[in-house]
């Protein structure tokens, strides 16, 4: 049983916080918290956060980040390669879409694919 807060109160009797309301009554409504892709959320100084990733398997072209309005959108659509016979597949490559609420002060700067590799 899920128990949801109603703010109609609060939008009556509050100027200005109407979009702090909506960012909460949206939280509410997930269904399900999607985990994957991990990320990670790191204040980098006082006015500076960077967002971390882990997208094994995606190229730099099965990814799309866009900012619409105050929201930060990553989407991942892998492209089937042909480059062999798998013969066993544990890295997830299955579309994603990860939002990111942005409060109106935040820009976003720049985004990069870094590859990281391990070598024995």
């Amino acid at each position: 049983m899920r128990n949801e807060l109603d703010f109609a109160p609060l939008y009556r009797s509050s100027i200005g916080f109407d979009r702090v309301f909506n960012l909460l009554n949206n939280a509410q409504r997930l269904q399900a918290i999607e985990t994957w892709p991990p990320y990670d959320i790191v204040k980098t100084s006082e006015d500076d956060y960077r967002i971390q990733m882990a997208v094994a398997g995606f190229a730099e072209g099965d990814l799309e980040i866009t900012q619409e309005r105050n929201v930060l959108v990553v989407k991942g659509q892998k492209t089937e390669g042909k480059d062999g016979e798998y013969l066993h597949r544990g890295i997830a490559g299955r579309a994603f879409e990860r939002r990111f609420e942005l409060a109106d002060h935040v820009r976003v700067e720049n985004a990069s694919l870094t590859v990281f590799s391990r070598s024995r």
